[in-house]
């Protein structure tokens, strides 16, 4: 099928490319002419503008948007608007707000799903996992699109209807919070324990039959061995927090207890202030699945 990628940062450019590699149509725009003309020399055609793009798609478009949440999607979407109708569907694939994309899918007139995104850049050669919300004969429609982009047919989901996509991934993001909490704060008691312990040994050990193995936990294994038992100099400032936010705004309005994910969004908040090697893990994990930068110690 034909697809227009709008956005072609990091996480945009892993749609093109694993659309390209599975024979799939795809035209490209980004503010970066430097990034367009990278796409276009892997095998995507090149617009250079958003009317030039829907021009190229023709009838019935499909069209994934992958910028930053925000003001961002909201301007794309304003400028799309005279070039998009009914039959045609946007991806919103970015981490945008749940309420925003409910307010997005009701002032857009073309078909709105919004897709949260799980994975990073280190997925590029696996596929996403994609959390789709929006009316379910567009999702349909973008199925043999999911399917490449994702890890494969089981790698995607519709969850529900318009904003339950960006809502499950904010779900997501809060549980993460808490995962990365418990492995940093059971590795810093390790470390600071009785025993002079291999922490990259203790990660490699658990990750092979053990109950808590995971890929975070694998990350875990990376990070030592890349930067030591002691994390050499890995700073305690552990960026981000939007998302975990969110899912503590959500559960206070509902009502449900969730300590664990609020106690790592807490720790994060306080991770601008004195160091702990549980929090410096879990800036260093931020690399490894996300390839966000790692703050160093001066």
């Amino acid at each position: 099928m034909q697809l227009g990628v709008i956005g072609l940062g990091r996480m945009g450019r892993i749609v093109v490319d694993r659309s390209l590699d599975a024979g799939h149509d795809v035209v490209v725009f980004d503010v970066s002419a430097e990034a367009t003309a990278a796409a276009a020399e892997a095998g995507a055609e090149p617009a250079d503008s958003l009317a030039d793009l829907c021009d190229r798609l023709g009838e019935e478009k499909r069209i994934w948007i992958m910028v930053p949440a925000g003001d961002a999607v909201d301007a794309t979407l304003s400028d799309l608007e005279a070039h998009i109708q009914a039959d045609d569907v946007v991806v919103d694939g970015g981490n945008s707000h749940f309420e925003a994309s409910m307010r997005r899918a009701e002032a857009t007139d073309a078909a709105y799903l919004d897709c949260g995104t799980s994975g990073g850049p280190a997925s590029a050669e696996a596929g996403f996992s994609l959390m789709v919300g929006g009316p379910e004969w567009a999702y349909e429609a973008m199925v043999p699109v999911l399917d490449v982009v994702a890890t494969g047919p089981e790698g995607h989901d519709r969850m529900g209807a318009s904003g339950a996509g960006h809502y499950v991934k904010m779900v997501h993001n809060g549980v993460e919070y808490a995962l990365m909490q418990a492995y940093g704060e059971g590795f810093e008691l390790l470390h600071d324990g009785r025993f002079d312990l291999d922490m990259e040994s203790i990660a490699r050990t658990w990750n092979n039959g053990a109950v808590i193995r995971s890929w975070l936990l694998e990350l875990c294994e990376e990070a030592f061995h890349e930067e030591g038992s002691d994390l050499g100099d890995v700073a305690d400032h552990v960026a981000g927090g939007s998302t975990g936010t969110w899912t503590v705004q959500e559960a206070l309005e509902q009502e449900v207890p969730i300590p664990l994910i609020y106690g790592a969004l807490a720790e994060r908040f306080d991770s601008r202030n004195e160091g702990r090697f549980s929090r410096r893990l879990a800036n260093r994990l931020r690399y490894g699945f996300g390839r966000h930068e790692v703050n160093r110690q001066e």
